[in-house]
């Protein structure tokens, strides 16, 4: 094993009913990696980061996080521990649509989110110091410093994202999950989300699962690409978007998948007219 990964997953293998959803998977992520996972529907991509975060056991396999322990580096058996206990130890995970409190300010958001490690007491003492400077550079961080006093539930849906990003980094966790972050966002705020996972990668470990290639091929480095619970690929971006294997199974139903959505588009504004 690595002294250089945060996490490793060894020979997993998740069954549902007989299906293998993941098939004996070895996959790992280095300290301060910035990774992109892809592949199509139903390759076990969810399945990985539920692995991860305790919300699924495996059948058969082990998931170590060197992140446990005093000194944040001692391996942990992941998949015996439950979901708030792999939180504490630094695992923070965004799903697809955005958590925040709608009634709460983007502000507030950020204070509730630090109020995970704290016990009862705690949160009656009100923020030290350490902690205002900590969401006052998130603030910063994310871009929604002229925000903070907004309700959550007026904001922009790439602003919601971004706020749930936030309220993650306040954890401080060792290894950040972003499931599909620019779902349903504009060109500009694929382009700051893009700048700002990069900006977090220079802090901490990141698994990012998405769908939307042009993001995938200007921000990424390593990607790692899964079909059908295994492991198909993994390298470079340019190498991985060349790969015939990768292009057959999944690259070239993408394209295909955009053209059609792009065709009915153009059949419906034909329609309108």
């Amino acid at each position: 094993m690595s002294r250089g990964n945060i996490v490793e997953v060894q020979q997993v293998t998740v069954s549902f009913d007989g299906f293998k959803v993941l098939d004996g998977l070895d996959f790992s992520i280095q300290r301060g990696e910035l990774r992109f996972l892809i592949g199509p529907n139903g390759a076990g991509k969810t399945t990985l980061l539920d692995i991860l975060t305790g919300r699924t056991r495996p059948s058969s396999g082990r998931v170590v996080f060197f992140g446990g322990g005093e000194s944040g580096r001692e391996a942990v058996e992941a998949q015996r521990l439950p979901e708030h206990a792999l939180v504490r130890l630094g695992i923070g995970r965004k799903f697809q649509t955005p958590a925040v409190f709608g009634s709460l300010t983007v502000l507030e958001n950020l204070e509730a989110a630090l109020g995970f490690r704290e016990s009862a007491p705690g949160l009656l003492r009100g923020l030290s110091s350490a902690q205002e400077k900590e969401i006052s550079e998130t603030l910063d961080r994310i871009g929604l410093r002229r925000r903070a006093d907004v309700r959550a539930a007026v904001l922009a849906h790439g602003e919601r994202q971004w706020l749930e990003i936030g309220m993650l980094l306040v954890q401080q966790p060792k290894l950040l999950l972003l499931d599909e972050p620019v779902a349903g966002m504009t060109r500009r705020e694929r382009d700051r989300t893009g700048e700002l996972v990069q900006e977090i990668a220079r802090h901490r470990s990141v698994l990012v699962v998405e769908h939307d290639m042009e993001f995938v091929r200007r921000y990424a480095s390593t990607v790692t690409v899964l079909h059908a619970g295994r492991r198909l690929c993994e390298g470079p971006v340019e190498e991985v978007q060349g790969n015939a294997k990768v292009i057959e199974v999944y690259l070239g139903r993408a394209h295909d998948a955009g053209r059609a959505r792009g065709g009915a588009a153009a059949t419906a504004a034909a329609e309108e007219r």
